[in-house]
């Protein structure tokens, strides 16, 4: 452990500890003991071994002057250059860490601290209770892996703590030369390729998603933002690679409206009795049974809404059934200002700028009788695992992760290693206290905040739902009891709410993880009370989440107090439909806390329980994802080789040959005799291939071929057709400008086809879960047809890309008429030219203005305003 460090926030104090604050102590001494002994990790080891070197360096590092300790980062990276790697480096660098933190900060990072930056550094998990100084810990690591020239991104929760962070941990970075970004979501493009070109790059985690999918959207090179995913440190880990990991970011667009599909199925599924339709409360599922389908046929007048034609139908009633009967207000969305906001159900923040997918949005806006935006499509999505697996090292610090190491390591293979505190951990958590109802849970509880009102111990209740927040509220406003209430509805002022928690007097009531990476610091006269007690009214549906909100008290060697107020009504117990049983078995007790293990016991098991099932599901979002992603990384690699390819003639020469090879499988063409329909191969070829061209097939090209030279014959045609035109334009414009319609051609088709690939694939995911039924697997039904689908994409992108060359007038020379004038003078005219363009220009020409340059006054509104447009470089006269 450290000597006396610059960041005690309190002086010593002589305290009398009563005898549960001794005998709290005296286990606390016993599992620190135990855990050094006998459960000590590698990574452990090997950090522990590592800050023996770097305390044995402080004295040589602190006799340097500032300049000559500035001058270290030079001389680290000049280091790496010459081929040293980063870990040979490390202890130095950390050393020189420590002494920057210490003469820019005035705080020096303890032992404990140094130990979790290492194992950041190792690319593990430090789990760090509350308190102990996470945001210290990471400057080491940030600033070692900083010195490789390839950028440290910093993932935060929230952007209050993405611009604290820059600032305050900035300012070591900046001293010692390194420099220091922040990337905000509404930054232009210009800001954010600066904030990702520095060494070090603050962020939310959201906007890092973002812009990865927006990069891989982009029309020139040069518009990408970010510059590689090298180092990636998530603060609040658990948060965002476990809590959040069920919901992928999607990027939204081409809207679609009709807000009557909604409106009908919210009407609809209004009128059903519960006996129309099953839930499953473990799972959150909900389907029509057999009442409710006859109601629904009956209702849509349909003889059956499960055939093919009605699946629309049953896509919104499903997400009407979900958003009136499973969706709670003020538990999983709030409406603000006639606007559905999500809530995020772990930290009870509101999720700015996130909506559901997939019509559930509109049918949430249905519920509530709010105007229905119009639905979108989806450009491109991603979910978080599979973004912060990209990176090529990843590490995150949280004060919650050990009963999540498992997930850890399955996804993202990083193993938790468990930090021990800086100062011995003094807090009481007292047994939780059960009752036979929420009226009499909340009564214990209100008892309890009065008695220790009257001796001033600040108060900080943490409650699982935005809705549960208020209802206490009201209570305590109905008891004349002073209090301050922080959820998703004061989302911004959450930093200053919460950091107020620990004042002498003070009652906060938060969502559980509502101020979460925010001190919580003890006024003066806190400690003799007895420190901050905290109340949790709920389990959640996590351990780890209930681990967080107790370790809002006792940090860094504080006293405090923790205590659950549960009852057999709460939702957890709701959950599992065993709430009957307890009643029953308790209805006698009244208004009594109960006694004994076994209710206890059913929490813990109802809670592990979930736990499994959220893993499940998560589990189940990557496994489906992992298709996708082996697609996405394809596609985006392809992509890319478009956009930086600076010819691309061999690739148009790859998709002329991908369609030749799909051309007799048109419809049609191939009969089921096995022989080639040549009109209707002949006729299909020149109408969507040949219309710029002055060449056409006729079926006697084909007759003599056979069903595998047909495409060769075609190949060679098209190929020797399109080099030559290609050529010809070159003459009369030039290479780069070619190449740039060329590029912009294909990518418009990669990126259609993309799109309409990825809705496909979640209609298939949909639709793939039907097939349990007949005992098939549905994932993997998904990855075989999904591999299928992938197939038909890069075709179908061949066959546009072609079309689109062939048909482009910028490259393909057209097909002229010749027309001669009443002066006798013969002209050629693109024979597409609109009859009100190609009288103008004989008008204009008869007139003798043949080598002026004239405008036709064509009004904006006119319905030929774009054709005119379009055709202006080919005709040389607009």
């Amino acid at each position: 452990m450290n000597n006396e460090t610059e960041n005690s926030r309190h002086e010593t104090k002589t305290i009398v500890l009563n005898k549960k604050q001794k005998k709290s102590e005296k286990r606390n001494t016993k599992k620190m003991i135990k855990d050094s002994l006998f459960f000590k990790s590698a990574e452990i080891r090997a950090s522990e071994a590592s800050l023996k070197i770097i305390n044995s360096l402080e004295r040589s590092i602190k006799n340097l002057t500032d300049d000559q300790l500035k001058n270290k980062t030079r001389v680290f990276k000049q280091r790496y250059k010459r081929g040293e790697s980063l870990e040979s480096i490390r202890n130095e660098a950390f050393a020189v860490a420590r002494e920057a933190t210490f003469r820019v900060l005035n705080k020096r990072p303890f032992d404990v601290q140094i130990i979790g930056g290492i194992i950041l550094d190792l690319g593990s998990v430090a789990e760090m209770k509350t308190g102990e100084g996470k945001t210290i810990t990471s400057i080491a690591p940030i600033y070692l892996n900083a010195l490789s020239d390839k950028g440290v991104i910093v993932s935060t929760v929230n952007e209050y703590l993405a611009l604290r962070d820059s600032e305050e941990m900035g300012e070591v970075f900046q001293w010692l030369g390194l420099t220091v970004g922040i990337n905000k979501p509404k930054a232009d493009k210009n800001e954010k390729r600066k904030a990702y070109a520095c060494d070090v790059t603050y962020s939310i985690h959201s906007e890092l998603g973002f812009d990865y999918l927006r990069d891989n959207m982009v029309v020139d090179q040069n518009e990408k933002v970010q510059r590689g995913l090298n180092f990636g440190l998530i603060d609040e880990v658990d948060s965002i690679l476990i809590d959040e990991a069920k919901t992928p970011l999607i990027i939204s667009g081409g809207e679609t409206n009709d807000s009557k599909l909604y409106l009908t199925a919210s009407q609809f599924v209004s009128t059903l009795l519960e006996v129309d339709y099953d839930i499953d409360h473990e799972s959150q599922s909900i389907s029509l049974n057999h009442k409710g389908v006859n109601k629904a046929n009956e209702f849509y007048k349909v003889k059956n809404i499960y055939e093919i034609q009605n699946s629309e139908i049953v896509h919104r009633i499903q997400n009407a059934l979900r958003a009136q009967n499973i969706m709670k207000r003020d538990v999983e969305y709030i409406v603000l200002e006639g606007k559905i906001e999500l809530v995020d159900s772990f930290t009870g923040r509101v999720m700015e700028g996130r909506s559901y997918s997939d019509g559930l949005q509109q049918a949430l806006q249905a519920k509530e009788q709010i105007e229905i935006e119009p639905e979108t499509k989806t450009m491109a999505t991603i979910t978080y695992q599979n973004f912060f697996r990209m990176f090529k090292k990843l590490s995150g610090m949280t004060g919650t992760a050990k009963t999540e190491e498992q997930e850890f390591l399955d996804i993202y293979n990083m193993r938790v290693n468990v930090v021990p505190t800086n100062k011995l951990i003094k807090r009481i958590d007292h047994p939780d206290e059960v009752y036979t109802s929420i009226k009499n849970k909340f009564e214990a509880m209100i008892t309890e905040i009065e008695k220790l009102r009257l001796k001033g111990q600040p108060i900080l209740i943490g409650t699982a739902e935005v809705k549960e927040s208020e209802y206490l509220h009201k209570l305590l406003l109905k008891h004349n009891i002073p209090h301050t209430i922080l959820n998703a509805k004061q989302n911004k002022t959450e930093a200053e709410i919460i950091s107020k928690a620990g004042e002498l007097n003070s009652i906060t009531i938060a969502t559980n993880m509502a101020g979460r990476g925010t001190d919580i610091k003890l006024g003066d006269g806190v400690v003799e009370v007895g420190g901050l007690y905290v109340f949790g009214t709920n389990k959640a549906e996590s351990r780890r989440i209930d681990n967080q909100l107790k370790g809002r008290a006792g940090r860094q060697g504080d006293i405090g107090e923790s205590k659950f107020f549960l009852s057999i009504e709460d939702q957890l117990i709701q959950r599992f439909s065993l709430q009957d049983k307890w009643k029953d078995i308790f209805k006698n007790n009244g208004k009594d806390k109960i006694e004994g293990k076994t209710i206890l016991n059913a929490f813990s098991k109802a809670q592990k329980k979930i736990e499994g099932f959220n893993y499940d599901s998560r589990k189940s979002v990557l496994n489906y994802d992992d298709v996708i992603r082996r697609q996405r990384d394809l596609f985006y690699q392809q992509r890319d080789i478009i956009l930086t390819k600076r010819d691309l003639f061999s690739v148009i020469k790859e998709m002329i040959k991908n369609t030749s090879n799909q051309l007799i499988y048109i419809d049609g063409v191939l009969q089921y005799t096995g022989l080639v329909n040549y009109t209707k191969l002949t006729n299909y070829i020149n109408e969507t291939f040949m219309g710029q061209c002055d060449f056409n097939f006729d079926e006697e090209h084909f007759k003599h071929l056979t069903n595998e030279t047909i495409p060769l014959f075609f190949e060679k045609v098209i190929l020797e057709l399109y080099e030559k035109s290609r050529n010809l334009s070159i003459e009369k414009s030039s290479l780069e400008w070619i190449q740039s319609n060329e590029r912009t051609t294909i990518i418009e088709a990669l990126d259609s086809q993309w799109q309409y690939h990825i809705n496909i694939m979640d209609k298939l995911r949909s639709s793939t879960n039907i097939v349990q039924y007949s005992q098939k697997n549905p994932y993997q039904v998904y990855a075989e047809q999904g591999s299928l689908k992938f197939k038909e994409m890069c075709h179908e992108i061949a066959f546009e890309s072609l079309v689109s060359l062939l048909n482009n007038i910028n490259i393909m020379p057209q097909k002229q008429k010749d027309i001669i004038m009443v002066n006798g003078n013969r002209i050629e005219i693109p024979k597409n030219t609109p009859k009100i363009l190609r009288d103008a220009i004989i008008k204009n020409l008869e007139q003798g203005d043949m080598y002026e340059e004239k405008t036709i006054d064509v009004k904006i509104n006119d319905p030929l305003h774009k054709e005119l447009y379009g055709l202006d470089h080919a005709i040389g006269l607009l």
